[in-house]
């Protein structure tokens, strides 16, 4: 897997200042895509063991929340299968510090559609919060929390696996 960028202050991808990492490959390319080079799954630098080291010692400092996943697409199958056993390192070192994903697909797509891959189940189980959807320049809306479009949703995974049904955060502040 590859990746284009870490951020180490981010407070624009979730709760808090959070560490955010833009991985590469993509094939959902969403009109008016923000990142469209992050679309090439070789874009970037390698993602290697390093690269996790150095996004934990990011993750250490008290103010730092969590981290989010961005792209590209974390839940390319083979993006899937390269941060499946990172996301365990970050919950293992930091089990109070949220994680959060941003997906093109949709949670019925990742549950049983063509992005599902043997890491799928694990990978979700790991997150607190999933937004997902793709990008819809038509239903564009900035006054969302978190997002870019009203067809996107805030999933609360932690509060759906506790209630066993589907729970979101607020649409807006």
């Amino acid at each position: 897997m590859y990746y284009g960028e870490i951020k180490d202050c981010d407070i624009a991808n979730g709760e808090g200042v959070r560490v955010s990492l833009f991985v590469s490959g993509c094939t959902n390319h969403c009109e008016r895509c923000f990142q469209p080079q992050t679309w090439d799954f070789s874009y970037g630098q390698p993602f290697t063991r390093e690269t996790e080291d150095r996004i934990l010692t990011l993750l250490a400092p008290d103010y730092i929340n969590g981290l989010s996943l961005l792209g590209g697409e974390p839940f390319e199958p083979e993006n899937q299968r390269a941060l499946l056993p990172f996301l365990r390192r970050v919950r293992e070192t930091f089990p109070g510090k949220d994680i959060w994903a941003y997906s093109g697909f949709t949670l019925d797509e990742l549950t049983g559609g063509a992005a599902h891959c043997e890491a799928t189940n694990e990978m979700l189980s790991l997150l607190d919060v999933l937004v997902d959807g793709r990008y819809v320049e038509a239903l564009k809306d900035i006054s969302l929390r978190f997002r870019g479009s009203s067809n996107q949703r805030l999933i609360d995974l932690r509060a759906s696996r506790d209630a066993g049904e589907l729970r979101f955060l607020p649409d807006r502040e």
